[in-house]
């Protein structure tokens, strides 16, 4: 029996044919390194490539170009974001709890090693109108599922609750980016305690709506 052709030995340097959704998942692992990194306009199609392991016509068969891989990481990472807000939210009927989860999201976000936040909440290409859009509905997505439970617990109008969830999630938010900019000077446990603080504070003068049921 002939035997068939040998199997052509893999390129130095280039990773085993992989799976369509794995390769996507490596692909976007490798552009996340390099848009961290360097941020979008220095970043390289090049680069990415070479950091996965894959030949440029590889790329781009699963991301037609630099601008459409960036925004397939920003949807990812914001969805992460938002996920772990509405996780908090939903772990517990104790609101005070709910308040010290939610800011502990946004701290466990921020002080992830990958450095993803940075695309989702300081990006260097809001002026892009695809990457702004996403960027602002991921604020306001979560802003929604705050202000959802402040409806239900208090009875307060939607307006008003928006307003508050507005306000604890910019709290949030900035307080996490400033931690992790003066380079972690306090613990997070800390930081995060001293947040919820200041933020119960002021949520706690919203007393809680009792269902008629429980008041009986």
């Amino acid at each position: 029996m002939t035997p068939g052709p040998a199997a052509s030995p893999s390129r130095p340097g280039r990773t085993p044919r992989l799976p369509r959704t794995a390769r996507r998942f490596q692909l976007l692992g490798a552009a996340r390194e390099v848009f961290v990194a360097q941020g979008y306009h220095a970043a390289a199609m090049d680069e990415i490539a070479e950091r996965a392991g894959v030949s440029k016509p590889v790329l781009y068969q699963h991301f037609p170009g630099k601008l459409d891989l960036y925004l397939a990481l920003l949807d990812e990472h914001s969805e992460r974001l938002i996920s772990a807000v509405r996780a908090a939210l939903a772990s517990t009927s104790d609101n005070h709890v709910r308040v010290e989860r939610s800011v502990r999201a946004y701290f466990d976000f921020v002080s992830d090693p990958s450095g993803a936040h940075q695309l989702v909440l300081e990006s260097d290409l809001r002026s892009e109108p695809a990457v702004r859009q996403r960027v602002e509905d991921n604020f306001a997505q979560c802003v929604r599922a705050i202000a959802a439970t402040i409806v239900a617990d208090t009875g307060l109008g939607q307006d008003e609750a928006d307003l508050l969830a507005v306000g604890l999630v910019g709290q949030a938010e900035s307080g996490a980016r400033w931690w992790l900019l003066r380079g972690a000077a306090i613990s997070k446990e800390r930081a995060v305690e001293q947040l919820v603080e200041l933020a119960w504070r002021g949520i706690a003068g919203y007393p809680r709506q009792v269902p008629p049921a429980e008041s009986a």
